[in-house]
């Protein structure tokens, strides 16, 4: 094998079927196999940590305390309800 050559070894799991059938859907709209799918996510799970600033503004945001009442939302969905009836 060559120093680029990167070594990949067959495992198995168990996984919900329902989940199994999302990633397998997910996999054909990105026109990838579903081992190249979730291999990407993974790598990117695992390898794609945010730079300084972006973890600055992350933790900046959790730890605001002057938030005002009423504008909290506990999804994206929520808000993106709340933005549409404005």
């Amino acid at each position: 094998m060559g120093a680029n050559t990167i070594q990949r070894k067959q495992t198995s799991f168990r996984l919900r079927t329902d989940l199994l059938d999302f990633m397998k859907k997910d996999a054909e709209r990105a026109n990838r196999t579903l081992n190249n799918f979730l291999e990407s996510l993974l790598l990117d799970y695992y390898y794609n940590e945010p730079n300084e600033v972006t973890k600055a503004a992350i933790e900046e945001a959790m730890n605001r305390k002057d938030y005002p009442e009423g504008e909290l939302y506990e999804s994206t969905d929520e808000l993106f309800k709340a933005l549409d009836a404005e």
